[in-house]
């Protein structure tokens, strides 16, 4: 029964991921906890697994499709690695499970959903704002970041965030590079946000692992269904309203974000 009720909640988030590009630790990691009781940290380090290998699909038909910039993914991840590591350095010689730290968990994945909403909210209402395409003359400007060490800066906020909740490396990075190139199609920001992802959610990922913070039979279960939900929400996505999901989701993980500060 908590089989297929795992395979359901991957197919769940899987097909919203699909549908909306929000990205899945938005949602897997507050129904991991609330929904099915588990621990933060073991909620957390499977969900950044999940979400790298979730993406990881999605990077590759990207890169065929030449969507990637990948300055912009080397000087994000210059900013991110580091601070993953660094992140999983302190949860190692701390304890995953030291109630601080579970405290210190749960409060910073409640703040990091509501900027995740906010960021989701701004997406679906000025969305149409962005850029959609251009000219091959003017991408390699394009891909110059306003400020370089903004753009280190950036990475290293994502990847302590991403490790710390597995939250932060969907709404809120393509919303901060938006704002870091503001030239740059909308698509090709998407693309780049997804790229970084995949390597930064590995990584922290692998270190969650290293400390015992991966349910790994929950993980294949999560992905057994994410698989299909991802075709699917991908397949629907063009007949469905855009900003009308976007706004429910945001109201939802303002909720699950709220819930989890008072937890």
């Amino acid at each position: 029964m908590h089989e297929f009720a795992f395979i359901c909640a991957g197919f769940f988030v899987g097909f919203v991921v699909g549908l909306t590009g929000v990205g899945g630790g938005s949602l897997m990691t507050p129904l991991l906890i609330f929904f099915f009781r588990m621990k933060p940290h073991l909620a957390i380090g499977t969900d950044l697994l999940f979400a790298s290998f979730t993406k990881m699909g999605g990077s590759m038909g990207l890169a065929r499709a030449r969507l990637i910039d990948w300055p912009i993914v080397g000087l994000t991840a210059l900013g991110s690695m580091p601070a993953a590591l660094i992140t999983l350095y302190i949860l190692h010689t701390v304890g995953p499970a030291d109630p601080v730290v579970q405290q210190i968990m749960t409060s910073t994945l409640g703040a990091a959903l509501l900027l995740t909403a906010a960021a989701t909210l701004y997406k679906a209402v000025a969305g149409k704002a962005a850029p959609r395409r251009i000219a091959a003359a003017a991408l390699a400007q394009a891909i110059r970041p306003r400020s370089r060490a903004l753009a280190v800066l950036f990475g290293a906020v994502v990847g302590a965030l991403v490790t710390l909740t597995s939250v932060g490396a969907g709404a809120i990075g393509v919303l901060v590079l938006m704002l870091l190139y503001p030239a740059l199609p909308l698509p090709r920001i998407v693309a780049a946000d997804i790229a970084h992802a995949v390597p930064l959610t590995l990584v922290a990922g692998l270190g969650h692992a290293s400390i015992g913070s991966v349910d790994w039979p929950l993980l294949l279960w999560l992905l057994t269904g994410s698989l299909p939900g991802i075709w699917l929400g991908s397949a629907l996505m063009r007949k469905t309203s855009d900003r009308v999901i976007r706004s429910l989701l945001s109201v939802l993980m303002a909720y699950a974000g709220a819930k989890l500060i008072a937890f």
